[in-house]
């Protein structure tokens, strides 16, 4: 049987294409690694790339709108004309009603599990529609909102079946009602992440920056004036306080609270530590406590709902690292996975893999039918859980590709040398093989540095142009995660999705890459998952007994993650950055530069 290729785009923010081959993920780039633009949607340039490597037999097309754009003369779907042009017989579908799903579809496919519940906690998914005997829309035909909380049952190879929704409106009635055994929950209030999103907005940050937000939370504390942000008897945002834009953010109605008016630009303490009010530490404080326990609720729904002990976790507040430490907490029983590309992104991972397994389903339902086939046997449905993020496009980098660059040096190195370098308190970006998916670098497209320097965070921030109280991760030689750091009862964690308290013997030793809670966002490295890496930080550990480099994304503040060597030597060019290190080849970039060259504080990813 020749193979069967599907392609997804997500051509929203955080536009992204997928290839699944015959159910197995080869490929995944988010458009703003070729762009260069954060955010970008309409993955163009990532679909030619692949457009022009692989047939594709199927395009999926996501996102939270379906027949988002037309392209003149045909009416067609923009990114339907363009597979069309390469691949006229590719079968095209558009699913971006079912945004959610996507999300469902991904965490249980990356899960390996044989069944769960998926819970999807979001800030915005697709319009859906249902009929309501209660309520009705004075146009008829039922209610309509935006997915904001869902969860379905899964199970393997191919059946993810929503059993509860609940859906967010700008205005409306407040219903609940069961529809074809789901049940929907309609509130014209504003839901959990909503309520997150408009703390994130009131404190300078943006909507869609609430990666600040959570490493703002651990400054603050318990304040009484602050009210319920989210209502006691719905769990849900307080409308006495937010005001939704669906689908877009929220925003904190000041005029209602007196105690929340603001008198001052929020950006002002960005950078400035001494100007940061107790108001919004506080703030971010209670929006963290109160929701994540939240979404813990949900948790516990979906488990009683599906009678299952595995749960997955995706959409935008699955990020949430504080939040996830908590649920391995409050929910030993549970096989918790976190799906690690949980942002929109990673919808298109889900869709594909989806599909993927439809089309197994009819190849065997076709071979069933046609009585000449009857004993063919049948095609098998391919588990292809995720066991790495190295999912970009290969790179090759050659000595004669470094020598073009102007005002560089390229020498050989070791990876003994470049542990030194780091231990000297240098600054040592680290580039190889694939880019990691998803928001955050894991040894393939990162910045590394001493964690044992306790003006590091500092350093890295002002190098980075961060603002000055957000944290940064470490990376940690498997072996030794269980003697410096408290997992919960996880064996590992290698994709960088929970903050985790330090042992007792951890605790004052890496205080660049500790936050100010005593916890720390790490990712579990072995050798086998990353070979150069895991071999960089062992030279360290045997420079300083210490197992753990500091990483951070190789980007600047405002820039997505670096995607070519150029992209690489541009971020050194407009730095005070000064190395790179290309372990498949053994050598190390240097471009001098001063430290009077540093970029101004904007919007970034979760770095």
């Amino acid at each position: 049987m020749s193979t069967w290729n599907v392609m997804a785009v997500n051509p929203g923010h955080n536009g992204a294409v997928a290839l699944v081959v015959d159910g197995i993920l080869r490929l995944y780039i988010e458009e703003e690694r070729l762009s260069r633009q954060k955010y970008d949607g309409n993955p163009y340039r990532g679909m030619i790339e692949i457009l022009q490597r692989y047939p594709i037999d199927e395009l999926i097309i996501g996102g939270t709108t379906p027949n988002s754009h037309s392209v003149p003369w045909t009416g067609e779907d923009s990114n339907a004309a363009l597979v069309r042009k390469f691949y006229p017989n590719a079968r095209i579908t558009d699913f971006g009603h079912e945004h959610h799903l996507g999300h469902a579809a991904a965490a249980f496919y990356g899960s390996g599990f044989d069944s769960a519940a998926a819970v999807v906690v979001d800030g915005c998914g697709s319009i859906q529609k249902f009929g309501v005997q209660e309520q009705q829309h004075a146009q008829g035909g039922g209610a309509e909102g935006y997915e904001t909380e869902s969860i379905y049952k899964c199970e393997w190879p191919g059946n993810i079946l929503p059993v509860f929704k609940r859906m967010g409106a700008n205005y409306g009635p407040t219903f609940s009602t069961t529809d074809d055994g789901i049940s929907f929950d309609m509130d014209a209030s504003i839901t959990t992440v909503k309520a997150y999103e408009a703390v994130s907005e009131y404190l300078g940050f943006g909507f869609i920056e609430a990666g600040k937000t959570m490493g703002l939370a651990p400054y603050g504390k318990e304040d009484s004036s602050i009210p319920d942000l989210l209502m006691p008897d719905t769990n849900r945002g307080n409308r006495n306080i937010f005001n939704p834009a669906y689908p877009a953010g929220a925003i904190i109605d000041q005029s209602r609270i007196p105690y929340l008016r603001q008198t001052a630009n929020p950006k002002e303490w960005h950078k400035n530590s001494s100007k940061l009010p107790d108001i919004a530490k506080n703030l971010a404080w209670k929006i963290q406590q109160q929701t994540q326990k939240y979404v813990g609720d949900l948790i516990e729904r979906a488990v009683d709902t599906t009678g299952e002990d595995n749960v997955v976790l995706s959409g935008g507040y699955a990020l949430n690292v504080m939040a996830n430490y908590y649920y391995k907490e409050r929910f030993p029983d549970v096989n918790l996975y976190v799906d690690p590309i949980s942002h929109d992104g990673g919808t298109v991972v889900g869709l594909a893999k989806m599909f993927a397994h439809k089309h197994t389903s009819e190849i065997n339902e076709r071979n069933q039918k046609v009585a000449e086939l009857k004993d063919t046997p049948e095609v098998p449905h391919i588990k292809d859980p995720l066991t790495t993020l190295y999912l970009g496009f290969p790179t090759k980098v050659t000595e004669e590709q470094l020598s073009k660059l102007p005002d560089v040096e390229v020498t050989d190195t070791t990876p003994t040398e470049v542990a030194q370098l780091i231990k000297d308190k240098n600054i040592v970006s680290i580039f190889q093989g694939r880019a990691e998916a998803g928001p955050r670098a894991l040894g393939n497209r990162s910045i590394l540095y001493d964690p044992t320097d306790p003006n590091g965070k500092d350093f890295v921030n002002k190098v980075k142009g961060r603002e000055w109280f957000r944290p940064f991760a470490g990376s940690v030689m498997q072996e030794h995660a269980k003697d410096w750091f408290d997992l919960r009862g996880m064996d590992e964690t290698p994709f960088m999705m929970y903050a985790v308290e330090l042992q007792d013997k951890a605790i004052g030793e890496l205080p660049a890459v500790t936050h100010v809670d005593g916890t720390c966002r790490i990712q579990t490295v072995s050798e086998e998952q990353n070979k150069h890496y895991y071999d960089l930080i062992n030279e360290f550990y045997k420079l300083s007994n210490v197992p753990v480099l500091f990483n951070t994304s190789f980007n600047l503040a405002g820039q997505p993650l670096v995607e070519s060597v150029f992209d690489a030597y541009q971020t050194l060019r407009d730095s005070s950055l000064e190395y790179v290190y290309f372990p498949e080849i053994g050598k190390l970039l240097y471009l001098a530069n001063t430290l009077d060259n540093m970029p101004t504080i904007e919007e970034e990813g979760d770095g």
